[in-house]
């Protein structure tokens, strides 16, 4: 079977996805998901999406870690699959999609994405951090210099240690560059590596950081090492809403690729 698709990425953050409305592809196939995103044996990319017919909205977003299984909300993931959807004819500049976790809505600013995500009311601070879940898991950290942090060994050590264990977290390393900007770095579970951007992440930062008082703002720069993001959002006493992740989602190339299934 032969497939085509288009190559995204996010602030770097990089996706492959398939129009899947003809249900052919094998979605049961985590082998197949884990050798397209890898970036030796197979196009190479953080995570894989089908989009699918959704009698409910403008299309289902079917996501997949890059290990091949299917994963819980994608940010940036979300906002390339919403440039996709519109270059297929599915949607407008008003988007209202589903996937994982529920209904979405987003809209195109220019030539970029803003995606809402859903309202949080619960966090948990630790010791050092706060867990948030916004839409995947997030344990944030703030460190006084983010470069000097071994993202992939302490993030890996942190994923799938104690509480997390076998479900495993995303682990973000922030540092505040100002009252209005954060610096992130995300280590991803189902990547289980250093990712170049997370939108849930960082999303994930920008509220913790209103939450432990580092800042009033109600809308964040974020910076990550593939580019920049915008998070805003509106404080109420049952906690956060109008969850709004803003940034770019760039086709890369476009292919075809074979699928063995023996």
């Amino acid at each position: 079977m032969i497939f085509s698709f288009v190559k995204y990425q996010g602030t770097g953050n990089d996706f492959v996805l398939i129009d899947n409305r003809d249900k052919q592809f094998p979605i049961d196939n985590y082998a197949a998901v884990a050798q397209i995103c890898h970036r030796n044996f197979g196009i190479g990319a953080d995570g894989f999406i089908l989009i699918e017919s959704d009698d409910s909205s403008d299309f289902y977003m079917r996501y997949f870690n890059a290990d091949g299984h299917e994963g819980s909300l994608c940010g940036n993931g979300s906002r390339c699959a919403i440039h996709f959807a519109k270059s297929l004819g599915l949607t407008s500049d008003k988007v209202v999609f589903r996937t994982s976790d529920g209904l979405h809505k987003a809209n195109f600013i220019a030539d970029q994405v803003a995606l809402e995500l859903h309202s949080v009311s619960q966090w948990e601070k630790r010791e050092d951090a706060i867990f948030i879940d916004t839409g995947s898991p997030h344990h944030v950290i703030f460190v006084s210099d983010v470069d000097d942090v071994d993202v992939a060994i302490k993030g890996a050590e942190i994923a799938h240690g104690a509480p997390y264990l076998s479900d495993g977290t995303n682990v973000n390393f922030v540092q505040q560059i100002d009252a209005n900007t954060l610096y992130v770095r995300t280590f991803e579970r189902g990547v289980e590596a250093e990712t170049l951007s997370c939108g849930t992440g960082v999303t994930a930062a920008a509220l913790a950081a209103h939450i432990n008082g580092l800042t009033t703002a109600h809308t964040i720069e974020i910076k990550t090492r593939g580019g920049d993001l915008n998070v805003s959002f509106s404080s109420t006493k049952n906690g956060y809403e109008a969850v709004v992740l803003q940034g770019p989602a760039t086709p890369v190339f476009t292919g075809n690729w074979e699928l063995n299934q023996s």
